[in-house]
């Protein structure tokens, strides 16, 4: 009699941030192990950072090792579908570019028909107001991610819970489903407990209502400790200490975000000298500005509201789910 490890099977798939697919998957009953990780690019062995610059051709995908007696690959068709916008061709919820795309990677002839057969299926239930963008793929080389990225959903509870809602996927699969997904629980941050509803006044008029803070009487103005100042609702990294300076002006500066993709700029003509906005692209918070008065390397000034920053400090990077900026801080 075969042993469930000798008649297990593989699918992957990808569905933008591998933290809530994985988290998905991973709960029904057959799926043995699902691994985040990278595929379909043209590295080896590419890093997180490689890959979120969309440079390398992978995208965040999920493997997932299956016990087809307990679970068909066609329920997890269904589990992936439900787990995902398949009509974004350009990323998923808060999540944008081709690294984030949706993607079925088939193992077999028999899953690429299944697969196929599927996606026609979703498209003729008329749910979708446009056409279903998820490819089909041959599966490719599969490269695990890094440690602190796997089972994040368990390691980082609270930060991965206000993603999952502030990037806007929880809300969109409430929505167009009508149910929760299975990695929602009966504990998970629901939309009506969004967290900008916690904001101190001062906090929610600069983040929701792009306000400013007084200069010199805000917390990070002055402030000099090690660490990564993030997204006050969504948590994401923006910028690191050892890009900030004290530019005199009252406001938290640094000369540059710690990840491109983090930030959003748009022209501001409220004054009548036009300014440059600053804004977080995950949560759509306003941060500041940002101005061409700033000193080398950059020459960049981004003025920023400490309102709308929290700090971690270095120590506490890797048990908040930031071990990846780590190397930043060491000697």
């Amino acid at each position: 009699m075969n042993t469930v490890k000798e008649t297990a099977q593989q699918a992957t798939f990808a569905g933008g941030c591998f933290w809530c697919l994985e988290a998905d998957l991973a709960k029904l009953e057959g799926v043995l192990e699902v691994v985040s990780g990278y595929t379909g690019g043209h590295t080896e062995n590419p890093t997180y950072e490689q890959v979120t610059t969309g440079l390398t051709g992978h995208f965040e995908a999920v493997r997932v090792n299956f016990d087809p007696g307990l679970i068909s690959y066609n329920q997890l068709l269904d589990v992936f579908w439900k787990s995902i916008d398949p009509i974004d061709p350009g990323g998923q919820f808060a999540d944008r570019g081709s690294q984030y795309r949706t993607v079925i990677f088939y193992h077999n002839e028999e899953q690429r028909v299944a697969a196929a057969e599927s996606r026609k299926a979703l498209q003729a239930t008329g749910k979708f107001r446009g056409p279903v963008a998820t490819l089909i793929l041959p599966a490719d080389e599969f490269y695990p991610a890094e440690d602190y990225h796997q089972k994040y959903y368990e390691k980082n509870k609270e930060h991965y819970r206000r993603y999952r809602v502030l990037s806007g996927r929880q809300d969109f699969l409430e929505r167009q489903w009508g149910h929760s997904t299975p990695d929602a629980g009966n504990n998970r941050t629901s939309v009506s407990e969004h967290p900008e509803v916690k904001l101190t006044p001062m906090q929610y008029r600069v983040t929701r209502q792009d306000g400013t803070e007084p200069p010199f009487d805000n917390e990070y103005w002055d402030h000099k400790e090690e660490g990564l100042y993030v997204d006050i609702i969504s948590g994401e990294p923006l910028f690191s200490s050892k890009d900030k300076y004290d530019s005199g002006t009252g406001w938290p500066s640094f000369t540059r975000p710690i990840k491109e993709e983090n930030i959003v700029q748009r022209p501001d003509h409220s004054l009548p000298s036009p300014r440059t906005e600053v804004r977080s692209a995950g949560s759509d918070s306003h941060l500041g500005h940002v101005f061409d008065d700033g000193p080398e390397p950059t020459g960049m000034r981004f003025c920023i509201n400490s309102a709308a920053l929290r700090f971690v400090p270095a120590e506490d990077l890797e048990q908040e789910g930031y071990a990846e900026f780590l190397d930043l801080f060491r000697d």
